[in-house]
């Protein structure tokens, strides 16, 4: 084997244990948090004041889903755990709507690639480019390392009722929903 092929493979090694070190300190801190971001109200407003486009270049108010209970999901997709969490958050987005529940995908990637993506992958809730301001919202809900995925649950008199950062598997979040949107 030559060095140049030794060294390709060394650092290909060393990426890949630098990926799964991620992987897994995002698989420690994922458990649910009921915790409120120091900032909650400055979230809420910048939250409810912001407006992103969506996959297809169309400008979204958020205030449109005020009032609602939001599970709002930074993500992007280049990031394997996120991508697993949208199939089940499609599913749980057809089971919570008329429940006045609403899901959005907030992605911290770009139009062209959540394009592509959106084209191959069905997804039943809005999936909006974020950009910078995605970033200062994620930032805004306690996400100072912008770890994804990142997910906020906001309740319908805007107070932040769920942060988790890492994955949240189907059966957790339908066990809050339900206890959530029985209240």
């Amino acid at each position: 084997m030559s060095r140049r092929s030794t060294v390709l493979i060394g650092l290909f090694a060393t990426i890949v244990a630098i990926l799964a070190g991620f992987y897994g300190l995002s698989q420690r801190l994922g458990s649910i948090q009921q915790t409120t971001p120091a900032s909650a109200t400055t979230a809420m407003e910048l939250f409810f004041a912001s407006a992103l486009d969506d996959a297809l270049g169309q400008r979204q108010a958020l205030s449109q889903w005020q009032g609602k209970t939001l599970v709002v999901n930074f993500w992007a997709t280049w990031c394997p755990p996120c991508l697993e969490e949208i199939p089940s958050f499609s599913r749980l987005q057809g089971s919570y709507a008329e429940k006045g529940v609403q899901f959005v995908g907030i992605a911290l990637d770009s139009l062209e690639h959540v394009g592509a993506f959106s084209e191959h992958q069905a997804v039943s809730y809005p999936l909006l480019i974020g950009g910078v301001q995605g970033v200062e919202l994620a930032q805004q809900f306690g996400n100072a390392s912008l770890g994804l995925p990142y997910t906020v649950v906001i309740g319908p008199e805007k107070e932040v009722r769920l942060v988790r950062m890492g994955p949240l598997s189907e059966v957790e979040l339908d066990r809050f929903l339900r206890i959530t949107t029985s209240r």
